[in-house]
């Protein structure tokens, strides 16, 4: 079994993909260039932001049309440990 795969097994890989490359961005991001920079629907990302957001671990702050996506103090803990955990594997 590859690390890809093991990691798998603990975490589901779009969702904690997500975390990580909030904490990773450089720039601001948005759902639609998430679903992008993961390769996942634009939906299916909509539907995991909200969850995450009920958990108090992102922020959605509308500028216009648009929603800026930032993480919280929580979610900035979890998207590190995932990182941690992934390098680990």
């Amino acid at each position: 079994m590859q690390n890809k795969d093991i990691f798998n097994v603990f975490f589901r890989e779009k969702p904690a993909m997500m975390l990580v490359e909030l904490k990773n961005a450089k720039n601001e991001i948005y759902a639609s260039s998430l679903a992008k920079n993961i390769d996942c629907t634009y939906s299916h990302v909509v539907k995991i932001l909200q969850e995450m957001q009920k958990a108090g671990l992102i922020i959605f702050d509308k500028q216009g049309r648009l929603k800026l996506l930032t993480l919280t103090k929580k979610g900035t803990e979890i998207a590190d440990h995932i990182e941690r955990i992934k390098n680990l594997l």
